[in-house]
């Protein structure tokens, strides 16, 4: 039988799609106005396409709109989200991708300003923003960000070398390119990138929640429906009310705050959810891969 779906998730998909146009909006008006024209790159995915096109632009005199690159790059990307990842956040972050190119090339070329220095501050500022509110609302722009949580799920590590390889290639490739005066301006860009998704975002890896709920058992059904994770159960007891309570305690990425947020507004929503910065993790933090496993020996 057919799940109705409630208001709220229909509330919720028209916030994604909202939000799956505005980043990619945000992210074609970054590079087409201000990192593009000013020959200073993005980051990933999106800055290795920057760096192809214009590569293959002085070199041999072949132009590809570096939004079609982005999509091609993402393809791959995409095919190996879905059967690594997860559907729902794969096909969101593709669509987002998809629209990213579809803008960059509808968009036309035009620089605002011709300081290198505003240039690297806006471009960093409003991709910045697109992607911060994307992560928010459960989704991705695509490239980085899928190969992470790959790795992050076959190998339980983060791919932070990786990131900063590949970072470290653009920013010398600006450099070599352009003037390493071109490497710095780069460097600010993706600096103040990282700095916005920080503030609409989390940059932590690793998140602690502390829900307190009247009804444990079935918000644990609920989470345990949208996320694999591990959940202790802890006795509480209000204060003020003295009614017996529990406080559920999961430590989750940031991926999947989201998830975790809507699972508690459909089990409980009075109850009071804390989001805690967890810097370290002691002993096995499972990949949900594993936990799937391990849920199918019972």
């Amino acid at each position: 039988m057919t799940q109705l779906k409630t208001p709220n998730f229909w509330i919720e998909q028209a916030k994604k799609i909202f939000f799956i146009f505005f980043a990619a909006i945000t992210n074609a008006i970054a590079l087409n106005n201000f990192l593009i024209p000013a020959n200073i790159y993005a980051s990933g995915i999106n800055g290795i396409a920057q760096l192809l096109s214009g590569v293959l632009d002085n070199s041999s005199g072949i132009l590809i709109d570096t939004g079609i690159l982005i999509l091609v790059f993402n393809i791959p990307i995409a095919l190996l989200g879905w059967f690594k990842v997860g559907r729902n956040f794969t096909l969101y972050s593709f669509m987002t991708s998809i629209l990213i190119s579809f803008f960059t090339v509808l968009l036309p070329i035009n620089p605002l300003t011709n300081d290198p220095m505003m240039n690297a501050l806006f471009g960093g500022i409003i991709s910045g923003t697109g992607i911060g509110f994307a992560l928010k609302y459960g989704f991705s722009t695509g490239g980085m960000d899928i190969i992470s949580m790959v790795l992050a799920k076959t190998t339980g590590r983060s791919i932070g070398t990786l990131t900063f390889a590949m970072n470290l290639l653009i920013v010398s490739s600006a450099g070599v390119l352009y003037g390493w005066e071109y490497a710095l301006y780069t460097l600010v860009s993706i600096y103040v990138m990282t700095k916005m998704i920080d503030t609409i975002h989390t940059s932590h890896q690793k998140i602690t929640a502390m829900i307190v709920t009247n009804e444990p058992d079935a918000l644990v059904k609920e989470i345990h429906g949208k996320l694999i994770r591990g959940i202790t159960i802890i006795p509480a007891k209000g204060a003020y009310s003295k009614t017996d309570r529990s406080i559920l305690m999961m430590v989750i990425t940031r991926y999947e705050m989201y998830e975790l947020e809507q699972a508690v507004r459909e089990a409980d929503a009075s109850a009071f959810v804390n989001f805690m910065e967890t810097n370290k993790v002691l002993g096995e933090f499972w990949s949900s891969d594993r936990q799937k496993e391990s849920l199918m020996k019972k």
